[in-house]
Order: C-alpha cells, then structure tokens, then sequence
C-alpha cells in the first residue's frame, strides 16, 4: 500500500493540537483568540497545499499574516472612508 498523505486540514489540526498545553495557560478571551489564528489558516487552505512547504508550519504562518494583513487593509479603507465622510459632513 501507499503512504497516506495528510491533508493541509489534518496538518493544521496537528499543529494546533501541539499548541494545546500553550492555548490551556492562555487566558479564555486569548483562547479564543489563538482559536481564530488557527481558523484564519484553514481559510487558506488552497495556497498552503499548493505551497506545499517542507515545514507546514510555515504556510500556517503565512496564511495567518496573509490574513490578518486582509483585515489590517480592510480596517485602513474603513477608515479613509469614514475621515472621507466626517470631512464631507463638516463642510456641508
């Protein structure tokens, strides 16, 4: 029989699973927090398999700053166009 490769999923899993003893001593809002880090990888799952790294953990860590990056930019435009709006309220 052939080896059984594991998924990207399963190798996420896996590595949540290590940080485990880690995400117990966090406090139960960072808990959730280390939880959401996690599920912002899995959003990325077609680049980290077509990545394919010798060390997974490092396509987790990019898809997680490939993501929270997504959010920062996000936040940015939010909010030029709420000042966009302020500036065009006052001078109304």
């Amino acid at each position: 029989m052939g080896r059984t490769v594991p998924t990207f999923t399963n190798l996420i899993d896996y590595e949540v699973q290590s940080w485990s003893k880690y995400r117990r001593g966090l406090p139960q809002n960072d808990q959730e927090l280390f939880d959401e880090v996690f599920r912002a990888a899995k959003r990325q799952l077609a680049s980290n398999f077509y990545a394919m790294r010798t060390i997974p953990f490092e396509s987790i860590i990019m898809s997680i700053v490939v993501e929270q990056q997504k959010l920062i930019r996000q936040l940015q435009d939010r909010i030029v166009r709420l000042e966009e709006r302020l500036t065009t309220d006052r001078g109304s």
